[in-house]
């Protein structure tokens, strides 16, 4: 008997990935919980395991594929091998060729699997995606020269009378946004599924100019001129030399989070400078106690979780379509991380009710992950605070963008030495800058006030955070 594994939800709304690398191949044999592929989603590189044993029979899909959360993205064989020919099982019996296999204790978010009797897939069939090749991508059971061969224009492809399928909401929002529908495209996909490329391929060739306009437009034709702003922008950029680069799938999404935030968070920032000698004395004190390194990040995370357990409002976030606020019973503290992919914002869950070690732990994991961009399936999703540690960039602040849907972000700047007033007199001390950054329908200016130098108390005089521990 076969099981399909289906494509998880990949958290925050993606709906669609790349396949990267796979791990294993037709015939391998895997165990529960073993990682099987790479994706690359909109947020990040994610190793999946296998909620199944048995044996690979097929793959979803090839490397540089794009799959849609709830296709199958594995087919695997259980260990009792299935006769070539089997009688038809009488219905609400279960034979022992049926007997379904162990499940994983793993989750994966939104995961679901269903039972299949697919018999392996002939070497010589379509794949259940279109295949790159060479001169693009070609859809499965296409045949002649239309497989290969240029694709027609974009007027062409579009068809008011035509219903291809679309499963994912972002292609149908492009579409929406560009002003046609995605399902009167011819798609690439299996079954003619309508995919990104096919919609960012079509607006391409409406946007674009045409050969021919360029090719009379260098000669000098007045008449032949292109007139969309697009079509000139393309034009100049050619002749003062300037590059453009389109954004890849993550750099599309940060673009589209960040404006959602900037648009709908009305913030505003608090900020103050901060002595931080104590804690530096206090993380030595520590080490020589236990003999074990405590990094400043998470000594300073302790210190937030015991501010938002005073503050819960710069813990909570906003509902806008039913204007209320929704407090979070977890700390599931955000970690802004600049990785190979870029900014990520890798989230510890469960925060509040660990221990200095416990945190320090996890989040020395983040970090770890941080500086390959391979994060768990889990690892990008819920975060309720952020926690930015942008002084690793050699700034002191910063005015940060709330990571929406939460409330506020605290930003620590630089440890560098400055002048300071001590019991009156001028000394040599080392300061940060603390900043945060807060969504003014939660709370006002003197709740984040009292946050932001609660935080500043206990970086000062450390042993002050004893009594909210």
């Amino acid at each position: 008997m076969s099981r399909e594994f289906i494509l998880p939800d990949l958290g925050e709304g993606l709906t669609e990935a790349e396949i990267v690398a796979w791990l294993v191949a037709p015939g391998d044999e895997v165990t529960i919980d073993q990682v099987v592929v790479e994706l690359e989603s909109a947020k990040s590189v994610v190793q999946l395991p296998t909620p199944f044993a048995g044996v690979v029979e097929s793959l979803g899909g090839e490397v540089g594929e794009v799959l849609h959360a709830g296709t199958v993205l594995l087919t695997l064989r259980s260990d009792a091998e299935v006769p070539d020919v089997a009688e038809p099982a009488e219905p609400g019996i279960v034979t022992s060729e049926t007997a379904l296999a162990e499940e994983s204790g793993a989750v994966l978010i939104g995961y679901g699997t269903r039972q299949s009797t697919v018999t392996k897939r002939a070497a010589s069939a379509p794949a259940r995606f279109g295949r790159r090749t060479g001169g693009g991508v070609s859809a499965p059971g296409a045949g002649g020269a239309g497989s290969t061969g240029p694709r027609s224009n974009g007027a062409a492809r579009l068809d008011a009378a035509r219903r291809s399928p679309v499963v994912s909401p972002i292609v149908r929002r492009l579409a929406r946004e560009h002003g046609f529908d995605a399902s009167q495209l011819l798609g690439s996909g299996h079954d003619h599924l309508v995919m990104r490329r096919d919609v960012e391929s079509f607006i391409a060739e409406q946007e674009s100019p045409t050969a021919a306009d360029v090719g009379e437009a260098s000669a000098g034709s007045a008449t032949t001129l292109p007139t969309t702003p697009e079509a000139v922008a393309s034009l100049a950029a050619d002749r003062e030399g300037d590059r453009r680069v389109p954004l890849d799938r993550m750099g599309r999404a940060a673009a589209a989070h960040f404006s959602r935030s900037r648009r709908e968070i009305p913030e505003a920032t608090v900020w103050m400078d901060v002595d931080a000698t104590g804690l530096l004395a206090a993380r030595g004190q520590l080490r020589e106690a236990t003999g074990e390194r405590f990094g400043i990040t998470a000594l300073i995370a302790r210190f937030v979780i015991a501010g938002l357990a005073k503050h819960p409002a710069l813990n909570s976030s906003f509902d806008a379509e039913r204007e209320e606020l929704v407090y979070h019973s977890a700390v599931n503290l955000g970690l802004a991380a600049q990785t190979p992919r870029g900014l990520l914002v890798p989230v510890v869950h469960g925060a509040e009710r660990m221990p200095l070690r416990t945190l320090r732990d996890a989040i020395t994991a983040r970090t770890e992950e941080a500086a390959t961009g391979v994060f768990p399936p889990s690892a990008l999703t819920g975060g309720t605070f952020t926690l930015n540690n942008y002084g690793t960039l050699g700034v002191d602040g910063s005015a940060a963008i709330i990571n929406h849907p939460e409330a506020a972000m605290l930003g620590v700047g630089r440890f560098i030495e400055r002048p300071w007033v001590v019991d009156g007199a001028l000394t040599v001390r080392t300061v940060t800058e603390l900043t945060l950054s807060f969504d003014h329908r939660v709370c006002d200016g003197a709740e984040a006030a009292a946050f932001l130098t609660f935080v500043a108390r206990c970086i000062e005089r450390p042993v002050s955070v004893m009594a909210e521990l």
